[in-house]
């Protein structure tokens, strides 16, 4: 009876995605007040195998092009399909449990890549550094478990009592795949077919190289005078899956965001250029920024600026989460722990690991850490003490931060934040006497705990809102993120340390063509000064914190705008795009019961969207990793892949892509 109970839904809850009225109740897919089957060997085995295939490919993808794509997408669909393969009954608790421990992949290999090759580049700088496979993976290890343990407390606010509330994006393009495997039929078509879509699509520009991945307004006559003369220029990528993730966001976070991009892109950048001319004006010079281009200056000067901003919205966040933040920290010590009798009374889908399990967990993680940075970092007592109470006190600060970002945007600024943990750990550090080569590691390794904390956290609330959404149990999840964490640290370290020996990350006689791993590099570029006594600029992490100030005064949200300030550009417009077009899909108030329909396929076709792209960019990886040749299947159809006719011809696939969306939408029927 019980197996028969869960196959009977099939579709999501009406009230899945908006908010609850006073006493409404949402009632997930899997009734929480039966048993149902989640961990069973399969799971865990098929949720182990997806976590090393994507820590390795992710991993790769991360240091060739400092892309990190998410995993939980993919690795969603292989579940379904494979469930459906193996014929396995009372699948989509199970797929659930695979996504989540396959998923710890994708998270573990962005804390990974960003932070640990800057030992590797700071190296061939300073040849005494020691590096080893064990301070790869004990980073990512103890990183991993750290984000697992903060975020548990705070599960509860993000993912129930924040229902409707905040959008969850790659939440909501998961969900939606693992439930196609109920649906079946129509939908699971309509999925796989979006997916092959907006998987060749993107496959089209990124492998083959039919048409450039962005269009700039430098191919228009005038915007290349703008470009040149006051590095104004607009981008926007061509993308299935950044436009989708513009549709699952909506318009308002959507604007914001862009808004926030088109203040470093179109006022601060120029702003920058103008300084410059100002200067040398009236120092009879030359400007210096005259010969720097729009993306150069970004990075140099705006850039960080954004950083400011997202240091910024986080305390502001955290301020206005104290609460919260305060709710979990008496749970994270013993108060208000249901005991007794009332623990019986705990629904099935509101069951987390006991509050004493955790706090003892983390103790011990906390410990295991101390001696890692005393043995494994070689330290001294005071420097670890330090060491380790700044990773504890910004990675539980940052924890909602990380996770807030991923439940609005679906994009986590780990590699801001982690910038702001080496430039406060390098001052603590260098203030207690450690700084050179030995405060460098120091400092990295510390960026990469945190780094890999933060982005386990926003990882994994994605899981737990999957889960709440379809009625999983959450302790089973947070239980299974554990051993997916450590074999996905185990490959990540792996892969790193092999791809060092093979590939290297810095140019040299041996190894003329090194990976790119651009976080990584910045990463190295912030600490060496830092350690060397050469300091930052204040005054522009400065700036950015004001902005994030006058924006939240505004009403706006900080976090959402200092993303938009902090991501280039080209990643930020084709949001907008994505947002437009749920406006004017559900703006029509004729026949409600049809425009929901429309919605829900729209909903369905982003997901396939952003989960073909995903899955040809491991594909697109994997060719590469196999061939060495990044070129190896470019058809040569353009000069300059980059050039005026490969744009146009980017923007005439672009809208066709877009034709497809609209009329696949309108097709759908009032009783879908």
């Amino acid at each position: 009876m019980e197996q028969d109970e869960e196959k009977k839904i099939t579709e999501l809850p009406e009230n899945a995605y908006r908010e609850l009225q006073p006493g409404e109740e949402y009632k997930p897919v899997l009734p929480a007040d039966k048993p149902v089957t989640e961990v069973t060997r399969w799971s865990v085995a098929m949720g182990l195998l997806m976590a090393v295939i994507f820590s390795a490919a992710a991993a790769y993808s991360g240091l060739k092009i400092g892309q990190v794509f998410e995993a939980a997408i993919p690795i969603s669909i292989i579940a379904v399909g494979a469930s459906a393969a193996f014929r396995k009954k009372n699948a989509l608790g199970q797929n659930v449990i695979i996504q989540s421990i396959g998923a710890s992949s994708g998270v573990i290999v962005a804390g990974a890549v960003f932070t640990i090759p800057g030992l590797y580049i700071l190296q061939a700088k300073y040849p005494e550094m020691q590096i080893n496979f064990w301070q790869i993976f004990f980073s990512s290890l103890l990183g991993g478990f750290l984000g697992i343990l903060f975020l548990i407390p705070f599960r509860k606010y993000f993912v129930k009592d924040m229902h409707g509330k905040l959008p969850f994006p790659e939440a909501t393009a998961t969900t939606e795949i693992l439930m196609t495997g109920e649906k079946g039929g129509n939908k699971a078509r309509l999925l796989i077919t979006s997916g092959i879509i907006g998987g060749l699509f993107d496959f089209c520009f990124s492998t083959f190289r039919l048409w450039s991945e962005e269009i700039t307004s430098r191919i228009i006559p005038g915007g290349a005078m703008l470009a040149e003369k006051f590095k104004m220029v607009l981008k926007f990528n061509v993308s299935a899956l950044i436009f989708s993730f513009g549709y699952l966001v909506g318009l308002r976070y959507a604007l914001i965001i862009t808004v926030g991009s088109l203040l470093s892109w179109l006022v601060l950048i120029p702003l920058v250029n103008e300084i410059g001319a100002l200067a040398a004006a009236a120092g009879g010079g030359v400007n210096p920024f005259a010969e720097l281009s729009a993306e150069v200056l970004f990075t140099t000067y705006v850039r960080p600026i954004g950083i400011g901003a997202i240091a910024m919205a986080g305390i502001i966040g955290i301020i206005k989460s104290s609460g919260v933040i305060g709710s979990a920290f008496k749970l994270a010590t013993g108060k208000n722990i249901n005991t007794g009798s009332e623990q019986v009374h705990v629904k099935r889908t509101d069951r987390d690991l006991k509050m004493s399990f955790v706090a003892l967990f983390l103790f011990l993680t906390l410990i295991t850490v101390f001696i890692f940075l005393l043995f494994g970092v070689k330290i001294t007592l005071v420097q670890a003490i330090v060491a380790l109470l700044t990773i504890t006190v910004i990675s539980f600060l940052f924890t909602t931060v990380a996770a807030n970002a991923i439940a609005i945007v679906g994009t986590n600024p780990v590699s801001g934040m982690t910038l702001m943990t080496l430039i406060l750990s390098s001052v603590i550090l260098v203030a207690v006497g450690l700084e050179g080569w030995q405060g460098m590691v120091s400092g990295l390794i510390i960026g990469g705990i945190v780094c890999t904390a933060l982005s386990m956290a926003g990882g994994f609330i994605t899981d737990l809102k999957i889960g709440y959404w379809i009625g999983t149990t959450p302790a089973k999840q947070e239980s299974w993120k554990f051993l997916g964490t450590l074999v996905s640290a185990a490959t990540v370290g792996a892969v790193i340390f092999i791809l060092n020996e093979a590939y290297g990350f810095v140019a040299t006689p041996e190894h003329p063509n090194p990976m790119v791993a651009p976080q990584a590099n910045a990463m190295a570029a912030i600490i060496e000064p830092l350690m060397a006594g050469s300091g930052v600029s204040w005054v522009l992490l400065g700036i950015g914190a004001v902005i994030a100030i006058l924006v939240n005064w505004l009403g706006v949200s900080p976090l959402a705008f200092a993303l938009g300030m902090f991501i280039p550009l080209q990643l930020n417009t084709p949001l907008v795009v994505g947002g437009l077009l749920n406006h004017w899909i559900n703006k029509s108030k004729k026949d409600p019961k049809l425009t929901n329909a429309r919605h829900q396929r729209a909903i369905l076709i982003s997901s396939g969207f952003i989960a073909g792209a995903a899955l040809f960019g491991v594909v697109g990886a994997l060719i590469i990793f196999l061939t060495g040749d990044s070129n190896a299947l470019n058809s040569n159809l353009w000069a300059d892949p980059q050039g005026t006719g490969a744009q146009i011809a980017a923007l005439v696939a672009f809208l066709g892509l877009l034709a497809y969306f609209v009329w696949e939408t309108k097709r759908a029927k009032r009783e879908d």
